[in-house]
């Protein structure tokens, strides 16, 4: 009896940990929604972590050197922690110590910066130039426009404010063509359109990519 309650004791907890593998499930989002939607967008690097006795199974908070703010001046200048779930099934995010610099973007709770896999998170030197120059300014004046996702044809926009989003159609999502080199930017009378900055032209796929 008691080998069989251990069995069943083993067989449960590897089902609640399977279940937790599957937790995190992130919809994918445009660059410049992740930077709109984020109350603190920074360029850092990783100089130092801790693992923190908050919640069932931690919280690890980053010690970051700020290289340069993008969003976020008016509720918290200067960011010193970022913090993350410690286990990756419930959306935490990994990043090496002073190895790399980051593109970190993220939500402020009770004067605490905290980021997941569902956020916007790269590693520098991975940023397209379009998306470079999106942070530095295209994605401010798209703030007030609105990217629709487009899962399959036809996809019309359904207000002057609205960009079709098609990297779904390729099975992209946010790391595909639209999302590296392309900003909704906001134009005369309020309407909104794809604005391509820096990026030539695809023309294998000029239909999908260049609405």
């Amino acid at each position: 009896m008691t080998a069989w309650l251990s069995f069943l004791v083993f067989l449960c907890s590897w089902n609640l940990r399977d279940l937790v593998v599957e937790a995190c499930t992130c919809v994918p989002i445009h660059p410049q929604d992740a930077f709109c939607n984020s109350d603190i967008v920074i360029r850092a690097k990783v100089v130092g972590k801790k693992l923190m006795k908050d919640g069932p199974f931690g919280t690890m908070r980053y010690t970051v050197k700020q290289m340069k703010m993008y969003r976020g001046f008016q509720i918290m200048p200067h960011v010193q922690y970022i913090y993350t779930e410690a286990s990756e099934s419930l959306c935490g995010v990994k990043l090496e110590v002073n190895k790399y610099q980051y593109l970190i973007t993220g939500r402020v709770y009770e004067g605490k910066v905290y980021t997941g896999l569902c956020n916007w998170y790269e590693k520098w030197d991975r940023l397209t130039l379009s998306q470079r120059k999106g942070l530095n300014h295209r994605y401010h004046l798209g703030c007030g426009c609105k990217i629709r996702p487009c899962y399959y044809l036809p996809c019309f926009v359904t207000s002057k404010n609205e960009c079709i989003w098609t990297d779904m159609l390729s099975n992209f999502g946010h790391s595909g063509y639209q999302a590296k080199h392309y900003a909704c930017i906001q134009r005369v009378e309020g309407y909104c359109s794809w604005y391509r900055g820096w990026a030539p032209p695809d023309k294998t796929i000029i239909n999908a990519t260049d609405p």
